[in-house]
């Protein structure tokens, strides 16, 4: 494994970057979507149901069948791969999001609309920091998940680990499949504890905004 690391390296880490690349940017189009969607139908609870729903009879479709339905719109490539990975995490982030906020107790958002607070400031000043929890926990099943089906992106020539993978398939060759796999596992216990030390930073910070 050394010597295939050593003579291959490069490529390697070009792979992780795109994976990165893929993931990254994926679940940040899917936040963006996910608070919008909130924002806009935040009262409105069988909307936001059937949004959940919605997204839930998308997530249930293989992702490999998806990446083949969106080629004829999207062609081949990473624009592919990213709509298809926001498709997936849009879901499990709209669910935690909703659930979030939907388990603070009333009487906060009482006593803030009180204060005079609109709406969006109630939704960015109290509810999201309180869903935070529930929030990072959605973060990281979105990331986990991601990360996985990225690897069947490099079926499109989207490129990331997959790109190992199937290296290895195709060679039949068992280094680079564990590489493959050694490295999508880093990548996820790397961004979890990313997220851990995020969440940990945001909590600290908006508790004390709370208190103050």
């Amino acid at each position: 494994m050394i010597k295939y690391w050593n003579e291959n390296y490069p490529v390697m880490l070009q792979d992780v970057q795109q994976h990165l690349e893929m993931v990254f940017t994926a679940l940040g189009i899917a936040m963006v979507i996910t608070i919008v969607l909130i924002l806009i139908f935040m009262h409105q609870r069988k909307w936001l149901n059937g949004l959940v729903y919605f997204f839930s009879l998308l997530y249930s479709v293989p992702s490999f069948a998806l990446f083949v339905l969106l080629l004829p719109i999207s062609g081949l490539g990473m624009k592919t791969a990213i709509i298809t990975l926001t498709i997936y995490c849009e879901y499990v982030l709209l669910r935690t999001f909703i659930t979030g906020i939907q388990e603070i107790d009333p009487s906060l958002i009482e006593v803030a609309r009180g204060m005079g607070m609109t709406n969006r400031q109630i939704f960015f000043k109290v509810q999201l920091p309180l869903a935070v929890p529930a929030i990072f926990s959605g973060l990281q099943v979105a990331l986990a998940s991601m990360i996985g089906i990225a690897t069947i992106a490099a079926t499109i020539n989207a490129g990331g680990l997959g790109q190992l993978l199937f290296e290895g398939l195709q060679t039949q060759q068992v280094v680079p499949l564990l590489w493959g796999t050694l490295l999508a596992v880093g990548l996820t216990l790397v961004c979890a504890a990313v997220l851990k030390f995020v969440e940990y930073l945001l909590s600290h910070r908006w508790k004390s905004a709370l208190t103050a």
